[in-house]
């Protein structure tokens, strides 16, 4: 262990150093998580709201039973890719001298605004039907609801906010995480980020062996316990977002193989998604893909690093990924409720094209006002601090640009760091 600060990577001519460059190509990367999320939802047999209606509009059976399975398993690699983003552009964006609890309240303000807005679109939308009492919502308002095993408990209100209770636990553990991460010897770091993919695979043995398999799920291959406590439950995520800060740390030192690239990255998550197709259920939540989707974003970040061009800093992308996260947490909700509306009527595969591409637009216009008028505003106005600074959050990578949750007017800021 050593407490030198990483080095600053050998950048390609003409490039910033780690340490001030910002990373508009994971912004971009970010839209396309947030739709696998999207694409697995609108071809789900049934909505998890009651009265759990159909979603995949598809007359076709046999086409509708493809698409399910085709993208049965994106959800999964998005949220994967969400989290192990999270603690990789928190670990980036680290600065110097920044007290715990500013840091703490602007993280606070990124999820809880969005989160209070769509939760009470949800309860106003479906009447309350997705609760029956104080017990199902009142966990879901405060973000608490995955460490319940109960599915009414854990799924309720807004399914797609299961995935905040597990950010909410990243935002409080990364001033503690960040504490031995930084005296990592940088030849160590590859080793303790296989440690965190072990211990992907470790939560995953424990799901099959130690938890109970009965009952089984009335939507899952695995009981609901099971399903829980291998995907749902907050403290075992916790090994990709502290992967994520390992490879923030790799990236920076200099020491990702720029063999690897965007190209071949994308290539493993290919091989990856169809593992995940293959391998028993629960190996399909993380393990199959968490090596494709840490190299898929080292090898993003290491390209903006670098200065070279990619498809993904482009305006339109960078508006795609500035309203991601809004528009994650609202298509589950505007999928459920729009579909709803149709009634349990299916179509040919035009017309249910166009009812998918309907849904996409709707739920890119909620990301949007989301963006717009909710995140945005809460952010400029309660973001920043004017007492003086206390405790501290630990130096632990060298002052970055790039988080975006700070006030615009203030100082110019990147997406790449919404997490």
């Amino acid at each position: 262990m050593s407490s030198t600060p990483p080095a600053t990577p050998r950048a390609a001519a003409g490039a910033k150093p780690a340490a001030l460059a910002k990373l508009p190509s994971l912004t971009g990367l970010r839209f396309f998580a947030a739709l696998a999320v999207f694409f697995f939802h609108s071809t789900l047999s049934n909505s998890p709201i009651p009265p759990n209606a159909p979603i995949n509009p598809f007359a076709d059976k046999g086409l509708a039973g493809f698409l399910e399975t085709a993208f049965s398993k994106s959800g999964y690699l998005g949220v994967s890719f969400f989290f192990v983003l999270s603690g990789f552009v928190l670990a980036w964006a680290s600065r110097p001298g920044e007290r715990v609890t500013a840091f703490w309240r602007r993280r606070m303000l990124k999820i809880f605004p969005n989160h209070l807005v769509v939760f009470a679109a949800s309860i106003v939308l479906f009447a309350g039907a997705a609760v029956t009492g104080t017990a199902q919502w009142l966990p879901n308002m405060l973000l608490v609801h995955t460490f319940f095993p109960q599915p009414d408990i854990n799924l309720s209100v807004n399914p797609p906010s299961w995935s905040l209770g597990s950010e909410l636990l990243f935002y409080v553990l990364f001033p503690l995480l960040i504490i031995p991460i930084r005296k990592i010897a940088g030849k160590a770091l590859w080793a303790w980020s296989a440690v965190m993919v072990a211990g992907t695979v470790a939560v995953q043995l424990v799901s099959t062996y130690l938890v109970p398999a009965t009952p089984k799920s009335a939507i899952t291959p695995v009981s609901d316990l099971q399903f829980w406590f291998g995907y749902l439950f907050p403290p075992g995520r916790v090994f990709e977002f502290a992967l994520g800060i390992l490879l923030a740390r790799i990236v920076m030192s200099g020491k990702w193989p720029r063999q690897i690239g965007i190209g071949v990255s994308f290539a493993l998550t290919a091989v990856g998604y169809g593992v995940a197709l293959l391998v028993p259920f629960q190996y399909s939540f993380v393990v199959a893909m968490i090596i494709p989707v840490s190299a898929l974003i080292c090898s993003v970040a290491a390209a903006d690093v670098d200065g070279r061009r990619t498809r993904l800093r482009g305006p339109v992308m960078q508006l795609l990924g500035e309203i991601s996260f809004g528009f994650y947490l609202v298509q589950g909700v505007t999928i459920f409720y729009l579909r709803s509306l149709l009634g349990a009527h299916t179509y040919s595969a035009p017309v249910a094209l166009l009812v998918v591409i309907g849904f996409l637009a709707a739920s890119l216009l909620g990301g949007w006002l989301l963006f717009r008028f909710v995140e945005m505003p809460a952010m400029r106005r309660w973001s920043r601090s004017r007492r003086p600074a206390t405790a501290t959050l630990p130096a632990a990578l060298p002052a970055q640009d790039t988080d975006q949750d700070t006030d615009r007017s203030a100082r110019p800021v990147t997406a790449a760091s919404r997490t």
